[in-house]
């Protein structure tokens, strides 16, 4: 017999390692539950033990198939809901459709929020994820919505897997990301710069130049930081551009590494020493194919997140002190 509104942790089909390293971490185990498809292609689940008024944290990442995985979360949460669970939590580590924030041309979607209304009419009671595409999307749900950072982590790995770091800037490869290697910068005590992406010509489909618009990486560390990396793209001009422009070496670290147009046989080609990214997206294949990759594992900081939210504590601590004094572990 379990105790009332005791923590049941469920894991979807995208990102079992990662659900199963948090269920080890919080001492729990994870709910048998067999999730299934039909001849058709039409999702089935089964939840095998009783999660009538447990608190259930079900744990999938917007990876792999995308919609295959986001519809099982929403039959999944759905699921709960019938059997009566007392709260819901979505735990969605990169979450889907975050690109598709905000309408950028005519007649585009604002897919992200109406991931969010679906999230919230299965049953959703609370989200928890991991370095938002766009930190307004939290303000697409009515309900709560707790965004975890992996900046602590990444502070951390530069301070020890980085020489020289002390006399190194943190680039952003785009405008975009602005605001996020300022405050990683203010809290490394170091220089930032911002790398300007310009089209060589005015039609669309001209190359593109990239040309730092605001600091100097010449004879410097320059330690790249992004939030995804899906093609590339992006990395491969950034990096040439620091190397052109004279820094000392390049790191690269990108919170989530979907990497699935990217030829990782070509990332050990760059000018970088390390290509970092988190384990909110299965990382094993890329790693078999690619030398310079890292992984830092966050199930450390998703684990106490669903410690702190079930026991009705503060989750701040987990933006600063409590996740770079946990330290950084890399798998």
């Amino acid at each position: 017999m379990h105790h009332n509104n005791s923590i049941r942790i469920i894991a979807g089909n995208s990102h079992p390692e990662l659900a199963q390293a948090v269920a080890e971490r919080l001492n729990v185990h994870l709910v048998p539950c067999t999730v299934s498809k039909f001849s058709n292609g039409e999702t089935s689940v089964k939840i095998s033990e009783s999660v009538r008024e447990e608190d259930v944290f079900i744990i999938q990442s917007g990876c792999g198939d995308v919609n295959d995985n986001f519809m099982e979360l929403l039959i999944l949460i759905s699921a709960c809901k019938t059997a009566s669970a007392r709260r819901i939590t979505a735990v969605i580590p990169c979450f889907p459709y975050a690109r598709q924030d905000k309408k950028d041309k005519s007649r585009a979607p604002i897919t992200a929020k109406l991931v969010a209304n679906m999230l919230v009419v299965a049953g959703a009671d609370h989200v928890i994820t991991m370095d938002l595409h766009a930190s307004q999307i939290q303000g697409f749900f009515d309900i709560p919505v707790d965004n975890l950072w992996s900046e602590p982590h990444m502070i951390t790995y530069i301070k020890r897997h980085i020489p020289g770091w002390q006399d190194g800037i943190i680039v952003s490869p785009d405008a975009g990301g602005a605001k996020r290697v300022t405050a990683m910068a203010d809290k490394l005590g170091v220089e930032f710069a911002l790398i300007h992406r310009k089209r060589k010509g005015k039609s669309l489909s001209a190359p593109e130049a990239m040309e730092i618009l605001v600091g100097d990486v010449k004879d410097k560390v320059a330690i790249l930081v992004d939030d995804m990396i899906d093609t590339g793209r992006t990395l491969t001009l950034a990096a040439k551009t620091l190397h052109e422009r004279g820094a000392k070496s390049v790191h690269a670290l990108i919170s989530h590494g979907l990497l699935s147009e990217t030829n990782m046989s070509l990332i050990d080609e760059l000018p970088i020493e390390r290509l970092v990214v988190t384990n909110t997206i299965p990382q094993t294949q890329h790693q078999e194919l690619c030398k310079k990759l890292v992984t830092i594992d966050v199930s450390p900081t998703i684990a106490e997140s669903i410690r702190r939210t079930h026991n009705g504590e503060s989750i701040s601590l987990l933006f600063g002190e409590w996740a770079e004094s946990s330290g950084t572990m890399m798998i």
